[in-house]
């Protein structure tokens, strides 16, 4: 396998190095000073596919994707896999995970040994939602929808939707040291089963959140009461984001994120908004979650800035640097009722210019106690030096 790697890591690292000495500008708080960086480096794999790549052409850059990523010798015969996507709703690709990245990532890990790949999630709470008594909505039905779910049973994985799932099933985990929540996380049952867990995020603007990429996508793993929390006491929001992920029963699991951003949601997020078809695409995977993220973050500051016009990223069109606190007050009173919306918190925007200043990013850092050194590798020849040098700009500090 040919690896690529030219300049661009070199500047990557001096970018990063300089990041990790400058202030962290909080808009509306105080001022934060950014931890070192670690001594270790973190690889983030890159495969590019140009716009509108087959079926056939993505289920092979995933799978060259995955296993320059690792060698899979976590995984022993008969193990059993949890693939976690990313979908809020019942709507496609790239308002949620592809679902060429889930059949491309049950055959391998069929083909590795896995006894049991199970596919799992439960969607947001406008969709489905539980209660000790009653369940509205059905994440089954949004898979159905969205492709999800025949893309797993097609491909040999099972399918497991947490609402199907008894309440009091989900355990209560252990939040990382100097944890926002007040109430302990609560997981569902079926990690505590499984020896491994894969993210299949995507890349994707949110209108609460700023983005949403893998550490974003930990909420699909709530209980509905642990989402309450989180939007209610929305003061530490974006931290609390972070923290879910870090739990030590994700930890002590988590071997891969993986993410094809062949299309990104560019603009409101995370079911709607405008669709960016760069060229090239990207499928990327790395060992490490934040180091995933912080390309993922790039990509998504990329294609806002070069695959979209400048007209998709309006007030109406992308409302979040305006009133997300407000927001997400009115989706509390929605979901949960007048009461909790009087007790709700406000949180404020955060403009995204480089990947330091998203604040989920930072909390994950925070908890890993320093950022890591990224080494790019660069899979093929279709990423041009000038789209990694235009991404390389986002990993700068402002």
């Amino acid at each position: 396998m040919k690896v690529h790697r030219r300049s661009f890591c070199q500047g990557l690292g001096a970018g990063l190095l300089g990041a990790s000495l400058a202030p962290w500008q909080v808009r509306g708080q105080s001022e934060e000073v950014m931890p070192m960086l670690k001594e270790t480096s973190e690889a983030v794999y890159v495969q590019g596919l140009p716009r509108g790549a087959s079926a056939e052409q993505i289920l092979q850059a995933v799978r060259r994707t995955a296993e320059a990523a690792t060698d899979f010798s976590w995984l022993s015969q008969g193990d059993t896999v949890l693939l976690k996507p990313a979908a809020n709703s019942k709507n496609p690709y790239p308002a949620t995970t592809s679902p060429l990245a889930v059949a491309a990532m049950a055959k391998l890990l069929k083909e590795k040994g896995a006894g049991r790949v199970i596919l799992c999630d439960k969607a947001g709470v406008q969709s489905v939602y539980q209660t000790p008594d009653r369940v509205r909505g059905s994440t089954r039905q949004c898979f159905l929808n969205n492709g999800l779910h025949p893309a797993a049973l097609d491909s040999g994985a099972e399918a497991l939707y947490f609402e199907e799932t008894p309440y009091d099933s989900f355990f209560s985990d252990t939040p990382p040291v100097g944890s926002h929540w007040k109430n302990g996380i609560w997981m569902p049952g079926v990690i505590q089963q499984a020896d491994h867990i894969v993210l299949l995020p995507r890349v994707s603007r949110h209108v609460l959140a700023g983005s949403t990429l893998a550490l974003k996508m930990a909420i699909g793993w709530l209980r509905d009461d642990s989402r309450l929390e989180l939007h209610r006491d929305a003061a530490t929001f974006y931290q609390k984001i972070a923290e879910i992920h870090h739990l030590p029963s994700i930890q002590k699991r988590l071997r891969l994120t993986l993410t094809v951003a062949t299309q990104v949601l560019a603009s409101f997020g995370p079911d709607f908004g405008t669709v960016a078809e760069p060229d090239p695409g990207l499928v990327f995977a790395s060992t490490s979650l934040v180091a995933h993220d912080l390309i993922s973050l790039s990509w998504l500051l990329w294609c806002r800035e070069h695959a979209v016009p400048k007209s998709a990223l309006g007030f109406a069109r992308d409302p979040y640097q305006t009133f997300p606190g407000a927001m997400n007050r009115a989706f509390v009173g929605t979901i949960w009722g007048l009461s909790e919306m009087l007790h709700s918190q406000t949180f404020d925007p955060v403009r995204l210019r480089t990947v330091w200043d998203d604040p989920v990013l930072r909390r994950a850092i925070e908890i890993e106690n320093g950022a890591p050194r990224l080494d790019l590798q660069i899979l093929d020849q279709s990423v041009s030096e000038t789209v990694q040098e235009q991404i390389n700009a986002y990993l700068l500090a402002p």
